[in-house]
């Protein structure tokens, strides 16, 4: 498909800078196929959700992967910054470098406010992409990574305002446990404990899978036509007891609900090579358009997307690309707000053929 057919205009004001409080008062879209949509809110899932439902929730842990610091080539020095995207091994990440052109292979860093976190340039690829190995390692690399680094906000956040202290907070979901995304599971931040208590008190399921976000989900899509984007990787598991629970409850009749996409993708990817839902830790590059056959999630709790984006083709391969056209001219005509700090939707998935059978 052509990457035109993803294409929509999104007026500026409408990009969210910061999220609403308290997190679960958001505006959420329902789109049903075939039915009109419904303006409700995102504690409305206690009235759209049925006992023996289950959501399924990326519990990765976002790093303040934004790094600033001092390139060090004998007595020159410069300024440069970096977003961490991809952890290669212990003491190895890839990220993006700001500017680029500063830098070359072998160049010594020194990073953190206090200069006191040392790296070196491994690797220099294209785009403003570096590999930086660091003098830490694992663990303890971690913490200083946590120390030294901001949070990564995404680009049409950070081109409009600093970084704040809440976003430490904001932009992490309240179940976060697992350290490595580089970038949050943006359905999930509108949940708070008490929406999940009562949730989970009514009989509604509550599973976790970890997706290691990356930055690359920020990244355009450059080609023409969709067969030719290649998609980043992303490291993800999926462990054989929640596969358990979950079959167990659709084998009873009770719906998967993916909150956000990276939640579906996890769960689509560990069913793609035989059909049904198995246990998964790996990379997935899974990349999903219209046509793809969906064979574990029935509904998709997701923000709104960028135009062209791959996400936006994601959910027009869920619901239907005519149905996300006129759920998003709606949003754009009632003022939702978009992206990782906006508003929510609820998508059911359109019907297939056999399932009209």
């Amino acid at each position: 498909m052509r990457v035109d057919d993803f294409d929509f205009d999104l007026p500026p004001d409408h990009i969210a800078l910061h999220p609403v409080e308290p997190r679960d008062s958001a505006r959420m879209l329902v789109v049903q196929p075939g039915r009109p949509l419904a303006d409700r809110h995102v504690t409305d899932l206690l009235d759209l959700l049925r006992p023996g439902d289950v959501l399924v929730v990326n519990d990765t842990k976002v790093l303040p992967a934004e790094l600033a610091g001092t390139r060090i080539r004998g007595e020159n020095r410069a300024k440069v910054a970096f977003n961490l995207h991809k952890r290669v091994d212990a003491n190895t990440w890839r990220a993006f470098a700001r500017p680029a052109k500063r830098l070359h292979v072998l160049d010594r860093l020194a990073l953190g406010d206090d200069e006191s976190l040392g790296a070196v340039v491994a690797g220099k690829g294209e785009t403003g992409e570096v590999t930086l190995s660091f003098d830490l390692g694992g663990a303890e690399l971690d913490e200083a990574i946590k120390s030294h680094g901001a949070m990564p906000l995404p680009p049409y956040i950070g081109a409009k305002r600093q970084v704040e202290e809440r976003d430490k907070t904001d932009y992490q979901t309240v179940y976060a446990a697992v350290d490595g995304a580089v970038a949050a599971p943006t359905a999930g931040l509108h949940f708070t404990e008490g929406l999940l208590q009562r949730l989970a008190d009514m009989g509604v399921g509550i599973e976790r899978v970890t997706l290691h976000v990356g930055a690359g989900t920020f990244l355009p899509v450059k080609v023409e036509d969709t067969a030719d984007h290649l998609m980043h990787a992303e490291w993800g598991e999926i462990t054989e007891a929640v596969v358990h629970r979950l079959q167990a409850a659709k084998d009873k009749g009770g719906r998967i609900v993916a909150v956000g996409t990276t939640s579906l993708r996890l769960l689509e990817s560990a069913a793609r090579a035989t059909g049904r839902l198995r246990p998964f830790s790996g990379e997935t590059d899974i990349f999903i358009t219209p046509g793809f056959r969906f064979r574990v999630v029935d509904l998709l709790m997701t923000n709104f997307h960028l135009p062209r984006s791959t996400l936006f083709m994601l959910v027009s391969a869920f619901a239907g690309l005519e149905t996300m056209r006129a759920a998003y001219r709606h949003a754009i005509e009632n003022h939702y707000r978009f992206y990782s700090y906006g508003d929510s939707s609820l998508l059911f998935r359109a019907p297939r053929e056999e399932d009209d059978e």
